[in-house]
């Protein structure tokens, strides 16, 4: 099934007190590039961590960042008692030597929320909260999943309308083709007629030239690999495996037979229509990069 490889997932629980909230986004990369955030007790789980993110996402640049928030009930709240006396004793010192008038209880107030005061400790989780926070990491996993899976049938229907647009312009080249050869062949035997009595002009080797330069501007084979390369890639958009890379590989094919095209299209018609070609192909390049 075909996956985007951005996507976004979040799962929150409670347990014992303790809010444990999930966030995982990624984008395209072409390996699988994680960055995480984490709290300072968790970060012995980062490898196990870091293993659930690997089996569900495979490829793609991971942000995974986990919250656990403890309830602020007393037993779980310290205060730097050494550093708030510090504090206040210096805030003191300046206003008596400023002059300045100092409400104690505000004060005292307002040193309780300077950085380091005041902090509710988190304890190691036990076996039973890792399982919960394993839980809550999975089911976002399992969002974000399911996300990319979303936006990959999108891209799925996208490509489709696209390939089957550069076939339907594959098309059209058909009637052109065959008034090409016409023309060509006629302005050769115009500019001979005009030669006659001027140069002795053999007229088997000029023959042979013109079948030769006809040949140059045939691109039967060019159509007929162009038409096999869009049923590759529309025959690998419903494969059940990651794909990004093995379409990205037939759509630099599929441009390299449209160039072609244009190289020999001695036709402006024709060349109009390989730039609309290659207009659609540029379109589904960039959507490739964003696949699984």
């Amino acid at each position: 099934m075909m996956k985007s490889m951005t996507g976004y997932g979040k799962a929150t629980a409670n347990r014992n007190g303790k809010n444990i909230e999930v966030e995982v986004r990624s984008l395209n990369s072409k390996t699988l590039d994680v960055h995480t955030k984490l709290p300072q007790n968790i970060c012995g789980k980062e490898l196990e961590i870091r293993s659930m993110i690997a089996s569900v996402l495979e490829r793609g640049k991971i942000d995974f960042v986990l919250n656990i928030v403890n309830d602020e009930s007393e037993e779980n709240l310290r205060i730097n008692e050494t550093l708030l006396e510090a504090y206040y004793r210096k805030t003191i010192q300046i206003a008596e030597k400023l002059g300045v008038d100092t409400d104690k209880g505000q004060l005292l107030t307002t040193l309780l929320r300077f950085p380091d005061v005041q902090k509710t400790e988190q304890e190691d989780p036990s076996d039973d909260d890792w399982e919960a926070i394993k839980n809550v990491v999975a089911e976002a996993l399992a969002h974000l999943d399911e996300f990319r899976t979303q936006e990959g049938q999108h891209l799925k229907e996208d490509f489709k309308k696209r390939v089957e647009l550069i076939l339907s312009y594959l098309n059209k080249v058909e009637p052109l083709e065959q008034s090409r050869i016409k023309t060509v062949r006629e302005k050769f035997e115009q500019r001979f007629e005009e030669l006659k009595g001027t140069i002795d002009v053999d007229q088997n080797r000029l023959e042979q030239e013109l079948i030769y330069y006809i040949e140059k501007l045939d691109i039967t084979e060019e159509k007929v690999r162009l038409r096999n390369h869009c049923k590759y890639f529309l025959d690998n958009i419903d494969t059940e495996v990651s794909t990004g890379k093995k379409l990205g590989f037939i759509a630099q094919e599929m441009g390299r037979e449209i160039n072609t095209l244009g190289s020999k299209a001695n036709n402006s018609e024709i060349q109009q229509i390989v730039v609309m070609m290659k207009d659609e192909l540029e379109k589904i390049k960039e959507q490739v990069l964003n696949i699984l």
